[in-house]
């Protein structure tokens, strides 16, 4: 459909004769002032042409020939030549001569045009061109508009390094830009590095903004000790905008190809996560292996909600043989317990709330470092009441009933109902007092497997009381810290508490999820020292604290140094099975705790655990934190339990850990971390690397060391190459330094290197 102008006009900038022939206008300029011809409809929705140039002439209703400095102007599209000629019917430009082209900021330069300025279509030759949003640019023999988003370039080159002689480039016979998508699409391309043919492939896509788009992604490629040499083709599907799929291919050399899955989906009320992946391990004599992870949320309606989390795999030694499984990384999951949980939870929005429960474990056990079997719990039922009184009384009531079942231990039936009574009224910002009274019955019903160790009773029951009473005092001064302005608080804080014996030991009770609470300052200031149900343990003691912080004048807290001792008026007489209670002495441990950040630079983070009797530090945890400017980084992390505790076996060790991340030299950063076992004399874990950033890309070599079952390490090599603005070749290393130094700093477009 042509465009027709219903109304033309001419404007001079200088006053100009005109000769008026025949319906032909014809510019004769006294000199080279510049002429401007506005043509084009004017409506709301569509933006006029704006012509320039030294010399216009041709009919003002059909045609404009344009000469020298020429400029036409729709729009965001704007184009500059020598010359030109502008069909008013068609809205076509033809421009030659030093033709250059501006559309929504990108810029083309070329020799000559051909461009319809209503539909957009057209191509330019033997054209350079730059690409604003991605800071992207290139050259090439022809590239043809065919719409205003969409681009596509012939015989040429695309790059976002800067410069005549860029570091990488990408070759294709054809590469299209859709800016409406967001993606780039090549065709017969090679990605040439340093003058390097280093891929080639017949079509790749890559992003030109934050959009999804199915295809293949770059392969990855690793080294590992049980894997050898291993490479990955990973290919994404976008479904929908709330669902997509990514498939891994992966060749592993010493085992064989392994296919994996990644699938992903997202709706209103619900939302969930499957990975799983198999293969017949050559390696292994041709044995299926697999691994699954699922995870869904489901909001039922409001207030009821359905979460399921499965984990398993084929075999013991799976996390050992392959430590680049998916179903290990994620949260919650470690390489020797594997959660298999459904958990319906109802909460309306008043004082009851409660949850279902069905929960389970796949145990990966090491022979040579075996661990218990956890207890299943098929079902475990919670129901929590909480009503919170204008008069300063709140009441709350938990209780429980749990199935445990095992294999080869006591298992049975347990009923938990634990009330509580407190007054919250005593507080204000100077002081408060909160006494507080509870009960913890517990009803069991007892299957004996092994008679031998198992309770004299088949329905043992308990009522144990308890009476806690804290208390604590808020002082504030005017002080500073390393000059700046800041308020220092001193906080003295006691707390009693007082629960009756209640015969547990030898046997009567089973230990079902029970364990001594370890001992830390936020331990001391609690009610029972055992976690779990199965044991009460008995009380008459106080918790004497004393807390200081410094606060500065937007509240921010930079220091918190705080002192903490429990005092026991009464020997402790409840243990687990028949051991007697730990850290049961007149008093415990002198528990001292300092954090925060002390200057802009340091961090700092560090707890002593001090046993008065025996004159030495059971516990000792002190880690420094510097980090001066961007990119360079320091951690040192110091580590001892000198405790022997009967029912916490493998608590002793000392250990000093140290990562961090520095620059080398110009462009190029050292990545690191050690852990020392200094009481075994040996390396624990490890990783060492060097990173280096160009303008245009970025490299990554990194070696990792990590301890996967007793006496076996896995020795795992990173190396990628990153493309800014296309893609990555090699394994992303990006995990393991995040979790190994603490603080790490991606390089990348956003980050400035420091010189």
């Amino acid at each position: 459909m042509t465009r027709r102008s219903p109304s033309t006009s001419l404007h001079a900038i200088q006053r100009v004769p005109l000769l008026w022939l025949f319906g032909v206008v014809a510019v004769t300029p006294a000199s080279y002032a510049q002429q401007t011809w506005l043509a084009g409809k004017l409506g709301q929705d569509e933006a006029p042409t704006v012509i320039e140039s030294e010399q216009i002439s041709g009919r003002p209703d059909r045609e404009l020939r344009l000469q020298r400095q020429v400029e036409v102007t729709r729009g965001q599209t704007v184009i500059n030549s020598d010359q030109a000629y502008y069909d008013i019917v068609d809205d076509r430009v033809e421009a030659s001569g030093d033709v250059r082209v501006l559309r929504a900021g990108d810029r083309f330069t070329g020799n000559s045009l051909k461009l319809k300025l209503d539909t957009g279509i057209g191509y330019m030759d033997s054209i350079v061109y730059r690409l604003l949003k991605r800071n992207a640019q290139g050259h090439a023999e022809r590239i043809d508009f065919e719409s205003e988003d969409v681009a596509t370039i012939s015989d040429g080159v695309y790059t976002t390094c800067n410069g005549p002689d860029p570091d990488w480039y990408l070759k294709a016979s054809k590469l299209t830009l859709d800016d409406g998508a967001g993606i780039g699409r090549a065709r017969n391309a090679v990605l040439i590095f340093k003058g390097v043919p280093v891929a080639g492939t017949p079509s790749i896509s890559f992003p030109l903004a934050e959009s999804r788009q199915s295809g293949f992604l770059a392969p990855t490629f690793a080294t590992s000790t049980t894997t050898g040499v291993q490479l990955t083709t990973p290919y994404y599907l976008d479904i929908a905008p709330n669902r997509d799929l990514t498939l891994f291919p992966r060749y592993m050399s010493t085992r064989g190809l392994m296919l994996g899955a990644d699938a992903r989906y997202l709706e209103r009320q619900y939302a969930g996560e499957t990975r799983f992946e198999f293969m017949n391990d050559s390696g292994n004599g041709d044995q299926l292996r697999y691994a699954i992870s699922a995870r869904h949320n489901h909001n039922v309606y409001p207030g009821l909600g359905l979460a399921l989390d499965y984990n398993n795999v084929s075999d013991n030694n799976y996390a050992r043989d392959f430590p680049f499984s998916h179903v290990f990384d994620r949260p919650g999951v470690n390489r020797r317990l594997l959660p298999q949980t459904a958990t319906m939870s109802y909460s309306p929005g008043g004082p009851w709330s409660g949850t279902l429960q069905l929960s389970d474990f796949r145990v990966l056990q090491d022979p040579a470092a075996p661990i218990g079997l956890p207890y299943a719990r098929l079902p475990q039922i919670n129901l929590n009441y909480s009503d919170f009184s204008d008069t300063g009384f709140s009441l709350t009531v938990g209780s429980q009933y749990t199935n445990f079942s095992h294999p080869t231990a006591v298992q049975g039936d347990r009923l938990v109902v634990n009330p509580r009574l407190s007054y919250n009224y005593l507080r204000t910002p100077g002081y408060f007092l909160i006494p507080s009274v509870s009960a913890h019955g517990t009803l069991y019903n007892l299957n004996q497997i092994d008679s031998s160790a198992a309770s004299t009773m088949n329905a043992p029951n308990r009522l144990v009381p308890s009476l806690s009473l804290d208390s604590g005092l808020i002082f504030e001064r005017d002080a500073s810290f390393f000059g700046r302005t800041a308020t220092q608080t001193l906080e003295p804080r006691a707390y009693y508490t007082y629960t009756p014996y209640v015969e547990q030991n030898g046997g009567l009770y089973p230990n079902f999820d029970t364990t001594i609470a370890d001992i830390s300052y936020g331990m001391v200031f609690r009610e029972n020292r055992f976690i779990g149900n199965d044991r009460i343990g008995d009380a008459n003691q106080l918790t004497l604290a004393m807390t200081s912080r410094y606060l500065e004048t937007d509240g921010a807290e930079r220091l918190r140094l705080a002192i903490a001792q429990r005092f026991n008026f009464e020997q402790q007489r409840v243990g687990l099975g028949n051991d007697l209670a730990a850290n049961s002495g007149e008093k415990s441990d002198v528990l001292l705790l300092a954090t925060g950040r002390v200057n802009r630079e340091t961090r700092l983070d560090a707890n002593f655990q001090y046993n008065q009797e025996r004159g030495e530090i059971n516990r000792l945890n002190v880690g420094v934190y510097w980090q001066p400017e961007p990119l360079k980084l320091l951690n040192l992390q110091y580590r001892k339990d000198s405790r022997n505790l009967a029912n916490i076996p493998n608590t002793k060790y000392e250990l000093i850990d140290i990562s961090g991340q520095w620059p080398i030299a110009d462009r190029w950063y050292g990545v690191g971390r050690v852990n020392y076992l200094i009481d075994e004399n040996r390396v624990g874990q490890s990783l060492y690397g060097v990173e280096h950033q160009a303008d245009c890309w970025i490299f990554r070599l990194v070696s990792q060391r990590v301890p996967t079952a007793a006496g076996v390490v896995n020795n795992t090599t990173f190396l990628q190459l990153e493309f800014n603005g296309l893609s990555s070749l090699g394994t992303n290393p990006m995990r393991a330094l995040r979790l190994n130094i603490p603080g790490y700093q991606s390089l990348g477009p956003a980050t400035t290197p420091t010189q």
